[in-house]
């Protein structure tokens, strides 16, 4: 195969997206909707299924913990399921993380990767460790006390190096997302500072709107690498334009192009696909 047909062969193929589905995920249809529509090919596997099995995790081309209650949010939202990572599966992430697989977990993935010590990750200077680390930072419950289920203005710092958001462009009035959680308040313990300075902060909540109270305004982090995202908002849910709740205002123009929920996807995939392509002709 000539150097061009390798690369156009690279370019079109669909990357395999492992989405993992534990009691009580709910948004798991939505992820694999998400990656199908960004050009990946989403399987569904359950965590028990991936603890007799954690090899599956090698398959993996990108990795999506979805949103839900998992567990039934038992203890606290994501605990239980972060705790079976933490035991059996870290040693397979561990090797996705290595290997370069970008993963997305939003809102009770979020909570989990927290928990899990996926996120935020080591320091820039520092090697992932062979056991999972402490949780550094935290998801706890909204000032509000309440479950909140809206859309809400966000902001994508240009300074990011998540590679899931960089390079989103606001929508006119400011870009929204939906979210749908009870314990979304972002606590950095201590770490802000230098989630900011490393450009590890991927989403914000607008000045006037942030929901839940979250420390900075943080709506979501990546890991140091750039390739690990986890937020508290849905872009999951925002693939079509006609999700949006005011999408009949939108000019034409801009419903010409993709919503920032599926761009965060094509981000991906894009670098998926680019990768493969380097490696192969490497």
């Amino acid at each position: 195969m000539s150097g061009s047909s390798l690369y156009n062969a690279i370019m079109t193929e669909r990357p395999t997206a492992l989405i993992l589905t534990a009691p009580g995920i709910n948004c798991d249809e939505e992820l694999c909707e998400a990656f199908t529509l960004a050009g990946a090919n989403p399987i569904r596997v359950h965590i028990k299924q991936l603890v007799e099995n954690p090899e599956r995790l090698d398959e993996a081309d990108l990795i999506g913990l979805p949103g839900g209650f998992s567990y039934g949010d038992a203890v606290a939202a994501g605990r239980i399921a972060a705790q079976v990572i933490r035991a059996h599966l870290w040693d397979g992430l561990r090797r996705a993380i290595e290997r370069g697989v970008p993963m997305i977990a939003p809102c009770n993935g979020f909570q989990i990767a927290v928990q899990a010590g996926l996120l935020p990750g080591p320091d820039p200077d520092a090697d992932l460790t062979d056991t999972p680390p402490s949780p550094r930072v935290a998801l706890v419950d909204n000032e509000s006390a309440r479950f909140i289920d809206r859309w809400v203005r966000v902001e994508y710092p240009t300074d990011t190096i998540c590679i899931w958001t960089r390079g989103l462009e606001p929508e006119p009035g400011g870009a929204m997302l939906p979210i749908a959680h009870g314990e979304g308040r972002f606590m950095s313990g201590g770490q802000l500072d230098s989630l900011q300075d490393s450009g590890r902060v991927a989403v914000r909540y607008a000045a006037d709107d942030d929901p839940n109270g979250s420390e900075g305004a943080v709506a979501g982090i990546c890991d140091a690498s750039g390739l690990i995202l986890g937020l508290m908002p849905h872009p999951e849910r925002y693939t079509r334009w006609t999700q949006h709740p005011s999408w009949t205002r939108h000019g034409l123009d801009q419903l010409e192009g993709d919503p920032p929920g599926l761009a965060m996807f094509r981000n991906a995939v894009a670098w998926v696909r680019s990768h493969k392509s380097a490696a192969m002709q490497a």
